[in-house]
């Protein structure tokens, strides 16, 4: 396992995380405990889960239930110290006006549900889940900031933001005294590169950690789907996750069979090739694992120090 400073901060993390959405959603408690013990064992200390993570996700209403912080919060009795805590804020979490986004209100009251189901008195990393337009960035920071200065959060940090949204809120905390993000939560992966676009440039130029979500393409880099064929049971297709349908063209099947022969003439799988491939690029700070069976978490733990030359890459890059 390989450890990074986080930002511009001492705090090192492992540049694998393990992702959480699948507990209390798609597998219940004794299997994520499972997952957790394995993850930890293998060297990853960072835990990424929100409170948006549960079944809720999945009903016509999307709204949390707070399930996946429970399940982590009971395993990681006896050892909280040992792991980077990262949870997020923002996202629904009922049906009332003041039960999402941003406000001091909100995010006042979800830190506080989000340490009680977590069962810790702190967080190691408090992210806000998406930008809110309609809450002034001003009164977000200055909520972040007073958890940061009553000790129930160390940092903060953004998720799925863009990059001039980070640099706004960068000049609100610098003129009021405020604490920043010192990362940046993104989907980046060989079938979504947006990233590199603007958001990757600048948390390299400005020191933002990088924790990418995502890395499978939401399990389309594991090869499991086929064209003009029926989903594999179990899979995210099959149980209905929306997102994972656009990726369903040729042109990316096209690119997942090229990325799979790459992947055997190394004698690796394609998981372990896409997850490779993130880990070797410079802005990326630790790549998300998001685990619903333990192969998951060790064949990617196997390739976390695999180190690629310029032709690898280049390769890979050209496809």
């Amino acid at each position: 396992m390989q450890y990074h400073n986080l930002g511009n901060t001492g705090l090192k993390i492992s540049n694998l995380s393990l992702g959480t959405m699948a507990f209390g959603r798609w597998i219940d408690e004794q299997e994520s405990d499972k997952i957790i013990d394995l993850a930890l064992d293998s060297g990853i200390n960072v835990i990424d889960t929100a409170n948006f993570y549960g079944k809720g996700q999945d009903e016509p209403f999307r709204y949390g239930t707070g399930a996946s912080e429970e399940i982590i919060g009971r395993a990681l009795k006896g050892r909280r110290d040992k792991v980077v805590l990262a949870t997020k804020v923002g996202l629904p979490m009922g049906r009332g006006v003041n039960e999402q986004g941003l406000s001091k209100k909100h995010i006042l009251q979800s830190v506080d549900d989000s340490l009680r189901r977590l069962q810790t008195d702190y967080i190691d990393l408090y992210q806000v889940h998406r930008f809110d337009e309609q809450t002034p960035l001003e009164e977000t920071m200055e909520a972040l900031t007073s958890l940061v200065r009553q000790g129930k959060v160390r940092y903060i940090g953004c998720s799925n933001f863009a990059a001039w949204q980070i640099e706004k809120s960068k000049r609100v905390t610098e003129l009021g005294g405020l604490s920043s993000f010192i990362s940046s939560q993104s989907q980046y992966n060989l079938l979504s590169r947006e990233a590199e676009q603007e958001l990757i440039p600048y948390c390299l130029s400005e020191n933002v950690g990088l924790l990418v979500y995502s890395p499978l393409a939401r399990g389309m880099l594991t090869g499991k789907y086929a064209r003009d064929s029926s989903y594999p049971q179990g899979s995210r297709a099959a149980q209905g996750e929306k997102l994972i349908f656009q990726y369903f063209n040729d042109q990316n099947f096209d690119r997942v069979e090229k990325y799979e022969r790459i992947a055997e003439r190394y004698d690796r799988k394609l998981i372990q090739l896409a997850f490779a491939w993130i880990l070797n690029q410079p802005a990326v700070t630790s790549a998300i694992l998001g685990a619903s069976k333990p192969h998951h978490v060790t064949d990617a733990v196997a390739v976390s120090d695999w180190k690629w030359d310029a032709g690898l890459l280049e390769e890979v890059n050209r496809i």
